[in-house]
């Protein structure tokens, strides 16, 4: 090999080398590569038997080579040159294929792979691509509101750190947007950052919205190419506060109308269907022109009958665009009379009237003591049982809460009234005497007696029921008495007598002593016969007895002989 490296041959290989580096490459090889990732480049180069070196270069925009690797065949060293911007990130390994490590868009370039023999040189381009996958994009800069019939920014999509750059396209509701003069303006533009070379786009969005637009989502994406094609990502949802004026107003009272009653508090509120909803209204009151101004809501407190009638508002700037709604507010009044407690004597006349007035038909309950009555109480002639405590009632039923009643305490009163009667036992021994008492109030009773006599026990009296009730004592007279008999309560004492005989009570003894000894007589001779004729029964059984034992006597001795007999002939 030495006696050929002599002047002529050394010279031959750098003309070689020389026209190698100008020569194009002989067709085109591409790798694609990620950003940040490593960059592998097989050399496409089969390696010849005679090898003496490979080498790696690239070209400059220009055309000029700038060479980066050398791998000796025969020393088995690997040298690479001093590049700055390759500097230990240089790989080649024995096939000659040359890595380079955290690829950069600034190593998207032309790179030669070169095989030197004695007598040739062989080269092989490779391309690489480096490709960057830009961030999602993002809605930024949203406005905080759309405003009907405006054409105002919606807002930036932007997508950043990008390779190549990308197409950004906006979307309503998921249906691409197309620029339309006046309502869909879109602006696109890209930035390319000096030292990564990496793209951010952003894309502009002016848009005229409508009420259709409400809860309506928007959307962007970015479609950019990598290393296995077209690719697209969107962004999140943007959905926008859309802003439209008030088209119409409505009222509304709070509790609803028709349980209003008088005392009770009310709430106006008018509401528009603008967005946002107006803040201040004009309220209007039954007989006053003018408007009252206000928030959304006015309150009335203690509403009275005269509150009933037409209730309005409408906007502060377009009085025009009004609401109304009728109130009525119900009430219920209710005179009963006479009232409270009132004092009557019996068999007096009492009329008695209950009157209602009200907004709207009323129903009328009487109730005594608790118990309702079928109809209402009418008085031409007083009765005890006619004093107890009435209760007119009414109420509306179509609004809760609304019912009045009053009340009556009747008192019949009565001076004392006696009626006595008299009733006789069977045996005739006692009398029972009864003194029945009506009055009110309760007269109190009291007995005396005018002659011998004894009472057989104590007073007894009758619970007192409406007016009445009676004491009585059971006496027997040894002779005629007068039982008298007082009542009293605080309007009147009445006194009543009765005289009771003791002759009827006597006669009647006798007789009956005269029968019990009549009885007694009889019994007593009733049993003198009966003692008689059992004294002859007995007496003459005896006799009988005595002629049937000497009966008997005789046919046992002729039954003996009888025997013997029979036993002498056999």
């Amino acid at each position: 090999m030495a006696s050929k490296s002599g002047p002529s041959c050394r010279l031959l290989f750098c003309l070689l080398i020389s026209a190698a580096v100008l020569r194009p490459g002989l067709g085109l090889y591409t790798v694609h590569s990620t950003y940040g990732d490593t960059i592998i480049m097989p050399c496409q180069l089969d390696v010849p038997q005679n090898l003496m070196f490979g080498k790696w270069k690239y070209e400059k925009p220009d055309g000029s080579p700038v060479f980066i690797a050398f791998r000796s065949s025969t020393k088995k060293s690997v040298q690479y040159d001093d590049v700055p911007e390759y500097k230990d990130r240089l790989s080649l390994s024995e096939n000659y294929t040359l890595s380079i490590s955290n690829a950069r868009i600034s190593d998207e370039k032309r790179f030669v792979c070169m095989l030197v023999t004695e007598d040739n040189v062989f080269e092989k381009p490779t391309v690489v691509k480096v490709f960057k996958q830009p961030s999602r994009p993002e809605i930024i800069s949203k406005a905080p509101f759309l405003e009907t019939e405006q054409l105002q920014k919606l807002g930036d999509c932007i997508s950043k750190d990008s390779y190549p750059d990308g197409n950004i396209t906006w979307y309503r509701n998921g249906k691409v947007l197309q620029p339309l003069e006046g309502v869909v303006v879109i602006t696109f533009t890209k930035q390319v950052a000096p030292l990564t070379q990496l793209y951010t786009m952003t894309s502009s969005l002016e848009y005229k919205t409508t009420k259709a637009d409400i809860k309506i989502p928007f959307t962007c994406s970015v479609t950019y190419y990598g290393p296995s094609g077209q690719k697209t990502v969107y962004s999140e949802q943007a959905v926008f506060d859309i802003y439209y004026p008030t088209e119409q107003v409505t009222i509304q009272v709070l509790p609803p109308k028709n349980a209003i009653k008088e005392g009770d508090n009310i709430t106006l509120k008018c509401l528009g269907n603008g967005n946002p909803p107006p803040e201040e209204f004009l309220f209007y009151f039954p007989g006053q022109p003018e408007g009252i101004r206000s928030s959304n809501t006015y309150t009335l407190t203690d509403v009275r009958r005269n509150a009933t009638g037409d209730y309005k508002c409408s906007l502060t700037d377009q009085r025009s665009m009004m609401a109304s709604t009728a109130i009525t507010v119900h009430y219920l009044d209710l005179s009963l009379n006479p009232s409270g407690e009132v004092t009557k004597q019996i068999g007096d006349a009492l009329p008695v009237s209950c009157t209602i007035s009200a907004s709207r038909n009323a129903t009328v309950v009487w109730m005594k003591d608790n118990i309702r009555l079928r109809s209402s109480p009418s008085f031409s002639s007083l009765h005890y049982q006619d004093a107890g405590n009435y209760v007119c009632e009414t109420a509306l039923q179509e609004v809760e809460g609304l019912r009045k009643r009053e009340s009556l305490t009747l008192i019949v009163e009565g001076k004392p009234q006696i009626k006595m009667t008299k009733k006789t036992d069977p045996s005739g021994l006692s009398k029972t005497i009864i003194c029945h008492v009506e009055g009110f109030p309760k007269p109190a009773i009291q007995w005396t007696i005018t002659g011998s006599g004894s009472v057989i026990n104590q007073t007894e009296e009758s619970p007192y029921i409406n007016g009445k009730y009676y004491s009585k004592i059971i006496i027997s007279p040894e002779e005629n008495v007068t039982l008298t008999c007082t009542a009293e309560n605080q309007l009147e004492r009445t006194v009543n007598s009765l005289n009771v005989s003791a002759n009827e009570n006597r006669e009647k003894v006798n007789d009956q002593a005269k029968l019990i000894v009549g009885i007694v007589v009889g019994l007593l001779l009733a049993a003198l016969v009966a003692g008689v004729v059992y004294w002859l029964y007995m007496k003459k059984s005896k006799t009988a007895s005595k002629h049937v034992n000497k009966d008997l006597g005789n046919m046992e001795e002729n039954k003996k002989l009888e025997e013997n007999n029979h036993k002498t002939e056999a």
